[in-house]
């Protein structure tokens, strides 16, 4: 399994374990100048902006590490924009979760999801 279809497969089986938890799923991949998130899902009234990491070894680390302090900044100024883009507003109760999703090459899945990852306040200033 290359890299790509390694993540295209983590993103697959997220999107299958979200909906067994009954969250709806808004857009994959959403993408514009400032980057992309992988999954973005509705649950309850709270919309989730949910970072996608799969790994097969913990050679460097586990997968949720790599969500370091860069890449929330970035995830923060993406959801803006898409709240903006979808809502009209920002507004909108969300929150940021990870989901690390460990594939060794003979065992099933491993999924860990880290709700409410980091917050949105902290990460502003």
């Amino acid at each position: 399994m290359s890299l790509i279809s390694l993540g295209q497969f983590g993103e697959e089986y997220t999107c299958k374990y979200l909906q067994s938890k009954g969250y709806t799923i808004l857009d994959r991949n959403f993408r514009n100048k400032i980057g992309e998130i992988d999954i973005i899902a509705q649950e309850g009234t709270v919309v989730c902006f949910i970072e996608v990491k799969t790994r097969r070894t913990m050679q460097y680390g586990a997968p949720f590490e790599a969500v370091h302090s860069s890449k929330q900044r970035k995830m923060v100024r993406m959801a803006l924009s898409y709240l903006k883009y979808k809502f009209r507003t920002v507004d909108v109760l969300s929150r940021f979760d990870v989901i690390s999703i460990y594939q060794a090459a003979t065992e099933e899945p491993t999924l860990h999801h880290l709700r409410n990852a980091f917050d949105l306040t902290y990460l502003s200033h």
